[in-house]
């Protein structure tokens, strides 16, 4: 188990550049990811969340009710700022329909797992974090199909119910089954927690070589702005998560916390999303396996330029206190 754990904490702290040299494998050599099949994807991502669950408690959701406000700030952000910048991003660089929908999928999914992670290492409100991804995944199975048919119903065919009965399946009843299991199963659930990004990592990576694989071609000829687009979206999802923050004049890590969750989306999800409701759109696929590969690298980029900048003010100082 030792081992297990070592390898674990190996990968999960270098998960990024696992996710790069698969991503760029399978994209220059499509037949070492195309046996990974796209039905799988909905599967692999209900064990990324059933892991989620198992991380979390009953307990990490009174944050909801103690500060709801802060809370509310995050999931507003969350569920505005990604969209509408996603719609703009689109219409600036007049996307075809196809990588279009693909794009507004991204931004109307919620908050990625990793930027729990992401917030700790950056020294931000980590129970913030962990309560905005809680909240934003519940809302998500009505807000994700909704914005998407708002954003982009009038390109293409938009199945708002199909879209909730994907996302009840392949999220919610995952991280609820891991909230019970742990919560009744503590003892075990506590051994495999600690295995739990390298669990996660094979999950998503196999996500990515799947869709990649599935699409190198495409992805090859593909004009180099869907990858400008991608980055765009996450690194001005960052900078306006972080303003609005600012603006509201809300302590440091609650800033960092707000800038990482509204930045880094569950990308997963939207590449399932693609692969399984916008299957008439193969290119759907693609901003989402883009968006896996570049925001893990980013996350990990702006947590160590957060951790390097320290703290600045009382208030930051006594929060890092408590939490160390």
């Amino acid at each position: 188990m030792r081992i297990l754990e070592k390898i674990s904490d190996f990968v999960g702290k270098y998960m990024a550049w696992f996710v790069i040299a698969i991503a760029a494998l399978t994209l220059f050599i499509p037949g070492t990811g195309t046996w990974i099949k796209t039905s799988w994807i909905a599967p692999l991502l209900g064990i990324v969340m059933f892991g989620m669950g198992l991380t979390l408690k009953f307990d990490d959701f009174k944050i909801v009710f103690s500060r709801p406000i802060d809370v509310l700030i995050g999931c507003l952000a969350q569920f505005t700022v990604m969209p509408l910048l996603a719609v703009a991003l689109t219409k600036i660089f007049r996307l075809p329909p196809e990588l279009a929908v693909g794009v507004i999928l991204v931004g109307t999914c919620p908050g990625g797992t990793s930027s729990n992670v992401m917030t700790y290492l950056s020294r931000g409100d980590v129970a913030l974090s962990v309560g905005m991804t809680a909240v934003s995944t519940i809302l998500a199975p009505i807000l994700t199909p909704l914005l998407t048919y708002v954003f982009a119903g009038q390109t293409v065919d938009v199945n708002l119910l199909a879209m909730f009965v994907s996302i009840i399946k392949i999220v919610i009843v995952p991280i609820i089954l891991g909230l019970i299991a742990n919560r009744f199963l503590s003892a075990i659930t506590e051994k495999i927690v600690r295995v739990l990004p390298l669990i996660s990592t094979i999950a998503i990576i196999a996500i990515i070589a799947s869709v990649v694989s599935a699409n190198s071609h495409k992805i090859l000829t593909t004009s180099m702005i869907i990858i400008l687009v991608v980055m765009l979206h996450n690194v001005l999802g960052y900078l306006v998560g972080y303003g609005i923050g600012s603006a509201l004049r809300l302590e440091t890590p609650k800033k960092r916390a707000i800038a990482i969750e509204v930045g880094m989306q569950n990308s997963g999800l939207a590449t399932s999303l693609a692969a399984t409701r916008f299957a008439q759109y193969p290119m759907a696929t693609i901003p989402g396996a883009i968006f896996s590969v570049w925001h893990n690298i980013s996350g990990a980029v702006l947590a160590n330029i957060f951790n390097r900048m320290g703290t600045e003010d009382k208030d930051t100082k006594n929060h890092v206190r408590e939490n160390s």
